[in-house]
C-alpha cells in the first residue's frame, strides 16, 4: 500500500486549504491509501473540538476531520504547535494523535508522496 502525507500548516477557515487537505485525505483512504494527516503550526487548529466557524462564510471541518479519522487516516498533531496556539491535550477530537516534530518528520520521510497545504 502506497504511503501518502498530507502536511497542514494553515488554520481552518482562513481559506480552503484544510479543507482541500481534508477532502483530499478522504479521498485517499477511499482509494486504499496509507494516508496521514499531518497538523503543524495553524494547522493543529483543525484538530480543536468544538471548532467555532460562526461569520467565517466556511463549513465546519471538525465531523470532516472526524470521518476522516474513521475511514483511516491517521491524524497527528504536533506537540509543540499546539501548546504554541495554547491548545489543551484535553480540547483535541479523539483519534488525533499528539506527536513531537521528530515523529512526524519520520512519517514524511516513510511517505512515497507528501502534499503540503
Amino acid at each position: 500500500m502506497s504511503k501518502i502525507a498530507m502536511i497542514l500548516r494553515k488554520a481552518p477557515y482562513g481559506d480552503i486549504n484544510a479543507a482541500e487537505a481534508v477532502r483530499h485525505a478522504m479521498g485517499g483512504a477511499a482509494d486504499e491509501l496509507a494516508v496521514s494527516l499531518l497538523l503543524v503550526d495553524g494547522g493543529v487548529l483543525l484538530a480543536r473540538k468544538g471548532q467555532d466557524d460562526a461569520g467565517t462564510g466556511f463549513t465546519n471541518l471538525e465531523g470532516a476531520l472526524k470521518d476522516c479519522i474513521d475511514m483511516g487516516v491517521e491524524v497527528y498533531a504536533d506537540k509543540g504547535s499546539l501548546t504554541e496556539l495554547q491548545v489543551e491535550t484535553g480540547d483535541v477530537v479523539d483519534g488525533v494523535k499528539i506527536v513531537a516534530g521528530a515523529e512526524i518528520a519520520e512519517t514524511v520521510k516513510e511517505a512515497k508522496t507528501t502534499m503540503i497545504f
